[in-house]
């Protein structure tokens, strides 16, 4: 159990739980930060979590489902206010919706995280701010201190799995719902570079190729939100291409973009949230797509659309080794 102490303070409206960890500090940072990693140990043993959205910037959000074991889904969301990245972040903690709005008849939480290096590895300092008396004692009637207290409990096993979020590894898709699929792959560039690489014609036209013995014709960028996009590819020496457009719909430079994506000539559209994330060994892209359906999805991922993504995600770690920070 990494919990060390747990006070309440009902003078100041507050609950502080002290943890440490025989971990690196980076290494714990990125268990926060990574929504691969703190799904797994957010939620209690009994409803673990899974994050729809975690954006670790000012401004940012996070959505996440807990699923109990009767099948029963609960919501919450962060507003994240405030990131000293690898020191300490601060975010308003809801319940929510479904949707991931926030339920404001129920009391938010106003935590911080202070993140320091110790001796024999970190140590996680967690401060609660409740508005009144009346809000924390709920919050305790809800049991919210027993929930925390077994969360926590998880994250050493977390800490010790080196190999799941390795900076070396290659794509990785994890279905989140009926809907939802989230591609993951850390790579080697930081964000700047890999945001970059995103917003910049010249430089997409040399990575997101795909498979080898295709070219991109036709990149034309959505500059600003509402603008449109559209991505043509075709094959060397000739042949029957494809392509994509949509329109841009939020922008955050250089953590956030969503994107609607349809296919030139046929019919659906899917909901395309670029998160990008400093993490050590580079910058983790999370890709969350919504499709219209289980089906859709699946007819998707059996295109083998992972692995073209990993072959066009290593040629793009080869063209940020010549690109500026």
């Amino acid at each position: 159990m990494p919990i060390t102490s747990v006070e309440k303070d009902l003078d100041a409206l507050t609950i502080t739980i002290v943890a440490d960890f025989a971990a690196p500090l980076t290494r714990l940072w990125d268990a926060y930060t990574d929504p691969r990693q703190i799904e797994r140990f957010w939620g209690p043993p009994s409803y673990p979590a899974t994050f729809l959205r975690h954006d670790a910037a000012p401004g940012g959000r996070s959505v996440y489902r807990m699923t109990g074991p009767a099948g029963d889904e609960h919501y919450g969301c962060w507003e994240w206010t405030d990131v000293a990245p690898g020191a300490s972040f601060d975010v308003i903690d809801w319940f929510a919706d479904e949707t991931g709005a926030p339920n404001t008849a129920l009391p938010p939480t106003r935590a911080s995280f202070a993140f320091e290096a110790t001796d024999a590895g970190s140590r996680l300092i967690t401060v609660s701010r409740f508005d009144s008396l009346e809000q924390l004692q709920q919050l305790l009637e809800m049991q919210m201190l027993e929930g925390t207290t077994e969360a926590m409990s998880q994250i050493d096993d977390v800490l010790a799995d080196l190999a799941a979020f390795a900076h070396d590894r290659s794509v990785e898709t994890q279905i989140l719902s009926d809907t939802q699929v989230r591609v993951s792959r850390v790579i080697r560039g930081t964000a700047a570079q890999v945001w970059r690489a995103h917003n910049d014609a010249d430089l997409m036209k040399q990575w997101l190729l795909g498979p080898d013995g295709w070219t991109m014709p036709v990149c034309e960028i959505a500059a600003t939100v509402g603008d449109s996009y559209r991505y043509e590819w075709e094959p060397v020496g000739g042949g029957q291409g494809f392509g994509f457009t949509g329109e841009l719909l939020e922008s955050e430079e250089p953590y956030r973009a969503v994107t609607t994506e349809s296919m030139i000539g046929m019919e659906g559209q899917t909901l395309n949230e670029l998160t990008l994330t400093p993490v050590e060994g580079g910058t983790l892209l999370s890709l969350v797509i919504t499709y219209a359906n289980a089906e859709m999805r699946d007819i998707i991922l059996a295109t083998g659309m992972t692995d073209g993504m990993e072959t066009s995600y290593a040629r793009l770690e080869g063209v940020l080794a010549g690109v500026s920070a």
